[in-house]
């Protein structure tokens, strides 16, 4: 297995974070693995893109070149990243902010995000926890033992049942999704 992932969105979203986090849970897994950041100069709603590689084997070169992964918080982001995926790749919005999804891919998932984290958790804030269980439930690129132990570990003490939930939430949405999605293809072959 070799999978490059493209996190993306805007500052203050936690989209460092996140890759950050994802990075560790691949090293929990016993996966070599790269993580890298960028973002603009703004503190807070400039564009952020966060990548890891998450491989069984040697990685060769430090940097995402067409991921197999793609998650999307904003408009921006989407317009921005997901024009580039591996054929059957994931791309994976968050529909609470992304309203023009790419086209011409055939693996594109819309979570309302941000919309669960606000509502279902109570803290909007928690939005990159609730985006990486989804990805995580949709993807099984890691696994959720070693993802919650990754955020376990990063998060602030106290937060650790807000975050937990806000994981849980995310990681249930996700594999509803992939669910749904194996049962339209059982039924297109039947």
């Amino acid at each position: 297995m070799n999978k490059e992932v493209r996190l993306s969105g805007s500052g203050g979203q936690g989209i460092i974070l996140a890759g950050i986090i994802l990075a560790e849970a691949g090293i929990i897994d016993g996966k070599n693995v790269i993580q890298t950041q960028s973002y603009g100069p703004e503190a807070r709603g400039g564009a952020s893109k966060a990548e890891v590689i998450i491989s069984d084997d040697y990685i060769d070169y430090p940097k995402v070149i067409i991921p197999d992964i793609v998650l999307a918080m904003t408009q921006e982001s989407a317009d921005k990243y997901a024009g580039c995926l591996k054929e059957n790749g994931v791309i994976l919005v968050d529909s609470t902010y992304v309203s023009k999804v790419p086209v011409g891919f055939k693996n594109i998932y819309q979570i309302p995000i941000t919309r669960i984290a606000r509502d279902d958790v109570g803290r909007e804030i928690v939005s990159n926890m609730v985006a990486l269980g989804a990805l995580v439930g949709l993807t099984q690129i890691v696994t959720f033992e070693a993802l919650e132990k990754a955020v376990l570990a990063r998060i602030p003490k106290g937060t650790e049942e807000l975050n937990r939930k806000a994981l849980l939430l995310g990681y249930d949405a996700g594999v509803k999704l992939l669910k749904e999605q194996k049962e339209i293809m059982v039924k297109k072959c039947s």
